[in-house]
């Protein structure tokens, strides 16, 4: 059974590490040294940002852990592990801006399948955060992700892959989270990325993303993948 939660970590570095240290960092030592060994999580993939051509000033993040656990009793006991407790969050503090994570547990919806998963992937991906619009119920909103924003977006030119990750309800129990759904797509190539965002389509769908988010909190970065734990 395909495990029920999808976590979506995101991070930036600490201060006066760079982005390139951070990440390698994240890849090389946190990640098999330390996440990784936390016996609960079931996959777990490493997103490294790329710079999209005409980017400009201080990312939001420079990278997102993807894990995926397989129920809430088995993401309990994950955070209450020697592993977790005496090695990643006490790792943490090494290379990470801890005070600017952000994190999400997901549902997530694969709407383009696409090629099989591999454990040294080459291609691109674009993930884009959403935040709905204030007088909009949260139904709703996941209702126009599913059927407005993807069929649109599936006639992107050179689309591979493409998924919707919807917050889980508990993450409203106790406020609101920064973020509602996460839109992902994937490229072959990162010119493929650039060229399908200067299309017609790729312009269509952000005019409908408009009449059901908040604008001024959508946010997108382009990723190349790192593979810890899986796909398989």
């Amino acid at each position: 059974m395909f495990p029920r939660i999808h976590q979506l970590i995101f991070a930036k570095p600490k201060p006066g590490m760079s982005e390139a240290e951070f990440q390698h960092y994240w890849v090389h030592v946190h990640s098999p040294n330390f996440a990784s060994k936390i016996p609960q999580i079931r996959r777990y993939l490493v997103d490294t940002r790329v710079p999209l051509a005409g980017e400009r000033g201080e990312p939001l993040f420079s990278g997102i852990a993807e894990i995926w656990l397989e129920n809430e009793e088995q993401q309990l006991a994950s955070l209450q592990t020697p592993e977790f407790l005496e090695g990643a969050r006490r790792d943490e503090p090494n290379w990470a801006a801890f005070w600017g994570t952000v994190v999400l547990d997901t549902n997530t919806d694969v709407l383009l399948p696409g090629p099989t998963l591999t454990a040294y992937p080459t291609w691109i991906k674009l993930v884009v955060l959403l935040k709905r619009r204030e007088d909009l119920a949260l139904p709703e909103f996941r209702q126009r992700m599913l059927k407005v924003q993807a069929p649109k977006a599936q006639q992107l030119t050179g689309l591979q892959r493409y998924l919707q990750c919807h917050v889980k309800d508990s993450f409203y129990d106790v406020g609101e989270p920064p973020f509602d759904g996460v839109a992902m797509y994937w490229f072959n190539t990162l010119a493929d990325l650039e060229h399908a965002m200067t299309t017609e389509v790729w312009s269509e769908l952000r005019e409908v993303e408009a009449t059901f988010v908040e604008t001024k909190y959508r946010h997108h970065l382009a990723l190349k993948e790192h593979w810890i734990i899986g796909p398989s």
